[in-house]
């Protein structure tokens, strides 16, 4: 398909699209559908907050201290076995990371990079520079479930509880 992308954010235009037969199926139906075709009778409800959790910064970056907090789990035995709450030190940078069964588009990308995911590296740039003060001492690893009630009740003050045991001021999410 040939598109022109100019000045538009690298979005293809609506007559272009028109003329694909090979749309993209949205996430959201894709997703309907799937557990339609599992024999769940109710729909899945996505989370839904007006208010987030997110508040101004304290400090200003360059005297903050950031952790990671990614979907991926550690490569591990454990890591592969269970989806958990983990902290993994940042030193040495893991050479990998568990995503095989993490929904992303194997056809268009991969994991191979562990930077591209886990920006450990790139921090410890940022941090050597003064963009940012310190990196925590582990990332921490979140398992994406389809149960809003255990990502609010257990997992997410898990999360909380670990960022605030290293002092962490600022959390970047990485999903995969």
């Amino acid at each position: 398909m040939a598109s022109d992308y100019s000045g538009d954010c690298g979005k293809a235009h609506d007559h272009d699209r028109e003329q694909d037969h090979d749309l993209d199926v949205q996430y959201m139906e894709r997703t309907r559908n799937y557990y339609r075709a599992q024999g769940y009778s109710a729909d899945y409800q996505w989370a839904h907050h007006k208010d987030t959790p997110f508040q101004p910064l304290n400090r200003r970056l360059r005297d903050s201290k950031v952790a990671i907090i990614t979907t991926s789990m550690p490569d591990t035995e454990l890591g592969r076995q269970q989806r958990a709450v983990y902290s993994t030190p940042i030193d040495p940078i893991p050479a990998s990371a568990y995503t095989a069964e993490l929904s992303w588009h194997h056809s268009v990308t991969h994991t191979n990079d562990v930077g591209s995911f886990l920006p450990i590296a790139a921090l410890k740039k940022l941090c050597a520079s003064g963009v940012i003060g310190s990196i925590a001492n582990s990332f921490f690893s979140l398992p994406t479930e389809y149960s809003q009630r255990n990502t609010l009740n257990k997992d997410g003050p898990n999360i909380l509880k670990r960022c605030q045991s290293e002092n962490v001021d600022v959390a970047i999410l990485v999903p995969l």
